[in-house]
């Protein structure tokens, strides 16, 4: 029985590895947009926001904007080179606001543009 304990181990590890990374998908990265000519997203926190100015429910939504949330601290178009803070359209110095209708806000030039996380589920 003793010579068994250690193969059972293994066994039951290996069986638990498999069946915890069975299904695991995680929130999209920036790779995952990158590819899209037109796609304009930040990083922050490790989540992905994309621009959703073309998206009815957040274009009809009365806000009001919150606090800062964070401001874009470089740009780069390779998700390589992503790191929380990074925009791939959005300059550099950009202020990103949280509003209360679960959206951010991204002011430009004085224009705001929303922004929504891209949460898987």
């Amino acid at each position: 029985m003793l010579n068994k304990v250690p193969s059972l181990i293994g066994l039951l590890f290996l069986s638990i590895v498999l069946i915890g990374c069975n299904g695991i998908q995680g929130n999209p990265t920036p790779k995952d947009f990158l590819t899209a000519d037109d796609a304009d997203i930040f990083l922050f926190k490790d989540v992905v926001y994309s621009n959703s100015e073309h998206v009815e429910w957040v274009t009809e939504s009365d806000y009001t904007r919150g606090e800062e949330m964070a401001e874009i601290t470089k740009q780069a178009s390779s998700a390589w080179w992503f790191t929380n803070g990074t925009a791939n359209k959005l300059p550099v110095g950009t202020r990103i606001f949280y509003t209360d209708s679960g959206f951010v806000i991204a002011i430009v030039d004085e224009k705001e543009i929303p922004y929504v996380a891209m949460i898987e589920g």
